[in-house]
């Protein structure tokens, strides 16, 4: 029999529907009902395609005699935490307070109104390691709610003030050039010269941090070698095992130094993410060995990934068949029976599948491509093997569109065909900015974090506004059309109105108003995706470069203001804030190119200016004598045609080039 989860959208919550546990979902019916019948909250926090999740559902969630004790003695509400960051934040900040570690499953218990007592993330589902079981920490924490109702209130208390608390900063000065450069040598220090990449397994390619290093060697504020570095790290996981060799796209992180076994989960933020670092890349160093990995991503999401509607899926699971990993190996032998005998042992030289594999016991190999060069070579093979893949019993894809993620993904679609000359690919980032606009919100507004299924639901959080933001002004910036920046000016018209506390300098992660929530969060750090406010300040410092917009020029010093001092102190753990502080002060880049959009020599010109210009600097087309409405007119003085041909400007705050009318005269200020 279904529990109540069973009416639910979500891939990961209707996982659990058929659990003997009476499951709530997030909502005022769970809380009323501990309130009502005094009990204790397990508030229990994944996604569809964790694997640990899955681990725990099976030996726990799924086990009789532990959910009728679940079901005695305490409440029990699954959250999606890809639908509810909130939540998720929330009660992992506790956990990370409670335990010095965090991840997911995430398990917290609360009182019944909501704050956080006790929790952990993997709990077994019998003693082990001096671990206790899942069943002895329900027990005791009924226990304990029944018999020391005070010290749990106290501690509950002693939590929720600690989670309001912010670190006591004594260093004034605010962040900047000179913060972005400590934050790159900050990274550099964890450069592992061998394998790429920064510190040892596991390893993340960390975007955030590898955007940091890009501006920084933009802004030449970075080591000399870190742009070496950094393109010999993305060459490494392009042709290691964390990288798909056959379908394209990144997996989530690598179990070990050398990109070769990952965890198998793709998520549609990593990707987005890592097209942005790629094209970047490429487009400052020229390197073409930075070209196919953006390629063969992009490939991945039209193919697997694209929704029907305009979006796109949020994840790929690690598992198929119960086992991590499955759908992705190969042994030799079923190499050879694809590409018959010659090709096989070539192909399986070239891509590391050993006899005794390299994949746990399996017998099986992951595969990575070490040679240097060749991989053309191996293109029509590939093709063969992903074909007998498609024959496999894949992983599961969650279906839903994340509002934030699909921004991610709109951006670095759009930097990448602007970089590598693919209109296709600014139109495929542009058909889901079309996407998010009508069926996430009216036009930038009311904007709803979650679609699947036909329905758009969850009003959306600060990071699904500050990356729509990103996306929309990346898509201006490739030429997409004007559109793109009104709708960014509703948006972040409305991102002020909703997150943004003047008195306090303050950007909050969530709207106000939600009773179920036991605090108002702010916004994060960064981590696998950017910090909400780091993100938040830096598209609103572009999209206040370009419009003169006074109002959002004031939300971004005042957030820098008052996230600055920690952020100047430890740029690690707020690098997108840093990002943007620091090309404030540098002041952002604005291309201006007077002349007719459609005429090819106004496009020659835009498209070299987006070449000169940082992916944060705009590049704005302006049909002489017919100025659009939101460019500030300052862009504007003393521009005119010279010779009565498109002409194009470069400027940097006050600075300007001379007026070009061809593409190779045009240069930085």
């Amino acid at each position: 029999m279904a529990n109540r989860l069973a009416a639910e959208t979500s891939a990961y919550l209707r996982q659990h529907a058929h659990n003997p546990v009476d499951w709530y979902p997030w909502g005022d019916e769970a809380w009323e009902r501990a309130r009502r019948e005094s009990k204790p909250v397990l508030v229990s926090i994944g996604y569809s395609s964790c694997h640990w999740c899955h681990v725990m559902e099976r030996e726990s969630f799924e086990d009789p005699n532990t959910a009728r004790l679940m079901n005695d003695l305490v409440i029990a509400i699954k959250v999606d935490r890809e639908e509810r960051p909130d939540v998720d934040q929330i009660y992992m900040e506790a956990v990370q307070r409670m335990t010095g570690s965090g991840g997911w499953p995430l398990n917290m218990f609360c009182t019944p109104d909501g704050r956080p007592f006790m929790g952990g993330t993997y709990f077994p589902p019998r003693r082990m390691h001096n671990r206790p079981s899942f069943a002895e920490v329900v027990l005791a924490v009924s226990r304990a709610f029944k018999e020391q109702r005070e010290e749990v209130d106290k501690a509950a208390a002693e939590v929720l003030a600690s989670l309001g608390a912010r670190p006591e900063v004594t260093q004034p000065d605010p962040p900047g050039k000179e913060s972005l450069a400590l934050l790159v040598r900050q990274v550099m220090a964890r450069a592992d010269r061998r394998h790429g990449g920064f510190g040892a397994a596991p390893k993340f390619p960390t975007a955030t941090n590898l955007e940091a290093v890009l501006a920084a060697s933009q802004l030449g504020v970075a080591r000399g070698d870190a742009l070496e570095h950094l393109g010999f790290s993305l060459e490494k996981m392009a042709r290691g095992g964390i990288f798909d060799q056959l379908g394209g796209g990144f997996h989530r992180y690598s179990t070990d130094e050398r990109w070769l076994v990952p965890h198998f989960e793709k998520m549609l933020y990593d990707n987005g993410q890592l097209l942005r670092v790629y094209a970047e890349a490429f487009r400052q160093t020229g390197d073409a060995k930075l070209a196919w990995p953006v390629e063969e991503t992009v490939a991945w999401l039209e193919r697997e990934m694209r929704d029907p509607a305009g979006g796109f899926y949020a994840s790929q699971d690690a598992d198929s068949e119960g086992e991590e990993g499955r759908f992705f190996v190969w042994s030799p032998d079923e190499i050879r029976a694809v590409l018959g005998p010659e090709l096989g042992d070539e192909f399986c030289a070239a891509y590391g599948v050993e006899p005794g594999g390299n994949f746990e016991h399996s017998g099986k190999s992951v595969l990575s491509h070490g040679l240097a060069g060749e991989r053309p070579r191996y293109a029509e093979a590939r093709a063969k093997l992903l074909q007998a893949r498609a024959a496999r019993i894949p992983p599961a894809t969650d279906r839903k569109n994340v509002c934030s993620w699909i921004g991610y993904a709109i951006s670095g679609l759009a930097l990448a065909g602007s970089v590598h000359g693919r209109p296709e690919w600014i139109a495929g980032a542009a058909r889901a900015a079309d996407f998010v606009l009508t069926r996430l919100s009216q036009g930038g507004r009311e904007l709803l974090r979650i679609y699947e299924a036909g329905e758009a639901k969850i009003p959306a959080f600060l990071d699904d506004y500050a990356a729509l933001l990103g996306a929309l002004l990346d898509l201006h910036r490739a030429g997409a059309g004007d559109r793109y920046l009104e709708s960014a000016l509703v948006v972040a018209g409305e991102l002020r109105t909703r997150f943004f506390e003047a008195r306090s300098g303050e950007l909050f992660f969530t709207p106000g108003g939600d009773r179920t929530l036991v605090m108002r969060p702010t916004s994060d750090s960064d981590g696998a995706t950017p910090s909400a406010s780091g993100l938040s300040v830096l598209e609103l410092c572009r999209l206040a470069s370009l419009t003169g917009r006074a109002e959002l020029r004031e939300l971004v010093d005042a957030v820098i203001a008052r996230e600055g001092p920690v952020a100047s102190r430890a740029p690690l753990y707020l690098p997108t804030l840093v990002r943007a502080a620091a090309l404030r002060d540098a002041e952002l880049g604005v291309a201006i190119v007077l002349g007719p959009p459609d005429d090819p020599r106004t496009q020659g010109l835009a498209a070299r200016a987006r070449m000169l210009l940082g992916p944060e600097d705009a590049v704005a087309i302006v049909t002489p004598g017919a100025p659009p409405a939101w460019l500030a007119a300052e862009w504007l003085e003393g521009r005119e045609l010279r010779n009565g041909a498109p002409t194009a400007y470069v400027c940097r705050g006050r600075v300007c080039s001379l007026p070009a009318n061809q593409p190779d005269e045009l240069a930085l200020p």
